[in-house]
């Protein structure tokens, strides 16, 4: 690891770690780029007091194992953590290049990338003045976003585009830099670049661009009973709570009840995948326990060569045929359950989008 961080700082400006800034001995992170740069850590007594203060305000002592995650080094300012016990660092080398180390969990080191780090860099001027814009699809895979849209498309240098599967998405990265002038011709923005590209995908892929950016599929949910002026419940069995948990934040889900083994529709203990007008009886049920017009049920059964699943959606303006999914994933496990719930998440936001069966927002709860 040392060797590495001295390879890299003969070749970059910029160094960024990710990971290995843990209290245990196996995370050698900050030990690495001190030998690197040759420096000593030591305790931080600003950051010793503020690890103690967080872990007593989780009513337990600090291990005295957690204190190297209080080091710095001379060269190095500490990263705030607002999610975890892991600060990052920000070094400063004499010759003017940078290393920043960040902790490896998503919602810690993302946050403390865009929020700190990044606008730090910008203000150093590092970079080449490249801007991007992602496009969320969903109900489409990769081998059939290329097909759609043509080899070319992906083999640019300017702009860039390409694909990144999620585990709730597939995304579309568009980056690009402004044109340099070279032959008269007018030289066009990466703005300008980005559009032109973004326009490519959305006429190539119809249906499938649901979202921008980090859009989450709460917030399309949260977004698309906004617009229809409802709240909703949902009941889930099978998935073991995964569409309660990717909706959990969504302030017009007024209640959700997860069962795992029971039947959605009779509560009685049974295996069997409930049939479409039972789905649909359970989604009016529970949307009438709940006091709000619409009703969600999924139901979800582990099966050979994937995960099958089932939703019903009651009090909109769809029919009989409209108000049920039914769709089989070549996933299992925790990922088929995730994948279920996003699918189910979908279904929902396309049958809000259909408009609301029975009294007019006014009247509704």
């Amino acid at each position: 690891m040392t060797r590495a961080f001295v390879d890299a700082l003969h070749e970059v400006d910029l160094v960024v770690s990710t990971g290995g800034l843990g209290p245990t001995p196996d995370d050698l992170t900050r030990e690495a780029v001190a030998a690197a740069i040759g420096e000593t850590p030591d305790i931080d007594p600003a950051l010793e007091a503020w690890l103690r203060d967080l872990f007593a305000r989780r009513g337990t002592r600090l291990p005295e194992v957690n204190l190297k995650q209080a080091w710095l080094i001379p060269s190095a300012t500490a990263i705030p953590n607002a999610n975890g016990t892991a600060p990052g660092w920000w070094v400063d080398r004499p010759d003017g290049r940078v290393i920043v180390l960040l902790p490896g969990p998503p919602r810690e080191m993302r946050p403390m990338w865009l929020d700190w780090a990044l606008p730090r860099l910008r203000k150093r001027g590092l970079g080449d003045g490249r801007i991007a814009k992602t496009l969320r699809t969903y109900g489409i895979g990769e081998s059939s976003v290329v097909d759609r849209l043509g080899e070319p498309l992906f083999r640019t240098a300017n702009p860039v585009v390409a694909t990144y599967a999620r585990a709730e998405w597939l995304d579309i990265r568009i980056s690009a830099v402004d044109e340099i002038p070279g032959d008269g011709t007018p030289a066009r923005t990466a703005a300008e670049l980005i559009a032109a590209a973004e326009a490519t995908v959305r006429t190539g892929l119809p249906g499938h661009v649901w979202a921008e950016g980090e859009t989450s599929w709460g917030e399309l949910v949260a977004a698309a009973a906004n617009a229809a002026g409802v709240r909703f419940a949902l009941v889930e069995t099978g998935s073991y709570g995964a569409l309660a948990a990717l909706l959990g934040d969504v302030p017009a889900l007024a209640e959700a009840v997860i069962r795992r083994d029971a039947h959605v529709g009779t509560g009685a203990h049974d295996s069997r995948m409930p049939d479409a007008p039972t789905l649909r009886a359970a989604a009016t049920r529970v949307a009438a326990e709940a006091s709000v017009p619409v009703g969600l049920a999924l139901a979800v059964e582990d099966a050979d060569g994937g995960t099958v699943l089932r939703a019903a959606v009651s009090g909109t303006a769809a029919t009989d045929d409209e108000a049920v999914l039914d769709l089989r994933l070549f996933t299992h496990g925790a990922y088929g359950h995730l994948r279920a719930a996003v699918a189910a998440a979908a279904f929902l936001v396309e049958r809000l989008g259909g408009g609301v069966a029975g009294p007019g927002p006014a009247d509704r709860p």
